[in-house]
């Protein structure tokens, strides 16, 4: 995340509607990546007036709903107060992912633009009612019990899970969406053999491969293959996990970098990571990102104990062998070739070099 401006020159979050400086209006405005005042030009998305769960900004001639908001197709009950908390929380979280995505040029679009957009369900779990997290043709259910910070706590526990956010349900779930975009296209036949090569193949039975997981654990020394345990389970899983750990580097180094912060001042021994035999010939979009991974790897560890002095879990669980970088790396290539493909129709896929630089991502 960046950091932005206020037009009086004070500094703004993203999630600021107000600046406390000048005491103005303000929003985010997703095409310009500005915080801008509400003007005769601009104003807040419906939900942002109506419920105070959104600071995006919609032309004041335009749609009710910003990029973000029009997304959702359910929406909790709103009328009853205690799901407003919990739904504003999660569209906090999903605005962050949509931000990032649009940066690097892949913003979903609403499945009532496009078939085969998204569509996001947000629903509470009721003892009549059990509802699972989870994405299926580009509809993506969330249980609203996860904004419950016990409840999630809980379930991170239980799944034996280092690391459960609102943030990484979105990213996750947005990855399998995204699997089905890059991959399912006839003509994208020979990417899907290059990413069958590193996750293996997908047409193993997804329902056996989750009820072996969750009965007998994560194969045997899973962390020199996978990013985590879970990705173990299946080549689908292991895509949305590593995709999702993807756009944790994009915006852990965008944030540090807007705030000052390089790896290059952490005292710390590393070695980094050399571009894997599967990628000698990569496009330098690949290089350039590359560097900013192992720029994560170096300045994890000093996040991680800036955390635990100040008494919190561990910030950053992941460790990074050789066959998640080579992983990583892919997603990072197919991001550079569905930018430069990405219209509000499904895009075509074709084997080009990269183009997301590193300037773009950092």
């Amino acid at each position: 995340m960046t950091s932005f401006n206020c037009s009086c020159g004070n500094a703004l979050f993203f999630e600021n509607s107000v600046c406390l400086q000048c005491n103005s209006l303000v929003g985010y405005e997703l095409d310009s990546n500005k915080m801008l005042p509400v003007s005769g030009d601009w104003v807040m998305c419906k939900n942002g007036a109506d419920y105070g769960a959104c600071n995006w900004l919609v032309p004041a001639d335009g749609l009710a709903y910003c990029p973000a908001c029009k997304l959702n197709r359910t929406v909790p009950d709103l009328s009853n107060t205690v799901n407003v908390e919990p739904w504003h929380k999660m569209e906090v979280a999903k605005r962050r992912t949509i931000y990032t995505l649009a940066r690097l040029g892949l913003t979903p679009t609403s499945q009532i633009e496009q078939p085969d957009g998204v569509a996001f369900d947000f629903l509470m779990s009721t003892p009549q009612l059990r509802v699972t997290t989870g994405h299926e043709n580009g509809l993506i259910t969330l249980n609203l019990l996860e904004a419950d910070d016990l409840y999630r706590e809980h379930e991170r526990h239980a799944l034996g899970e280092p690391y459960r956010t609102l943030v990484g349900h979105f990213r996750h779930e947005l990855g399998h969406y995204y699997w089905d975009r890059f991959f399912l296209p006839p003509e994208a036949s020979s990417l899907l053999e290059e990413c069958r090569a590193l996750f293996g193949d997908e047409r193993a039975d997804y329902a056996a491969a989750l009820s072996q997981h969750y009965a007998n654990g994560p194969v045997a020394n899973w962390q020199d293959t996978f990013i985590t345990s879970y990705a173990a389970s299946h080549p689908w899983e292991d895509w949305a996990e590593t995709w999702a750990q993807y756009l944790h580097i994009i915006d852990g180094v965008e944030t540090a970098n807007a705030f000052g912060w390089t790896s290059d001042r952490v005292p710390l021994p590393f070695t980094p990571f050399k571009l894997a035999p599967a990628t000698e010939k990569s496009s330098k979009s690949e290089a350039d990102f590359l560097r900013i991974l192992n720029g994560w790897a170096k300045i994890s560890p000093a996040l991680n104990e800036i955390a635990a002095s100040m008494g919190h879990a561990t910030l950053n669980p992941f460790v990074f062998s050789e066959s998640a970088v080579r992983k990583i790396m892919f997603v990072h290539k197919m991001v550079g070739i569905a930018a430069a493909n990405w219209t509000k129709k499904s895009p075509v896929m074709r084997p080009t070099k990269a183009v997301v630089t590193a300037a773009a991502a950092a």
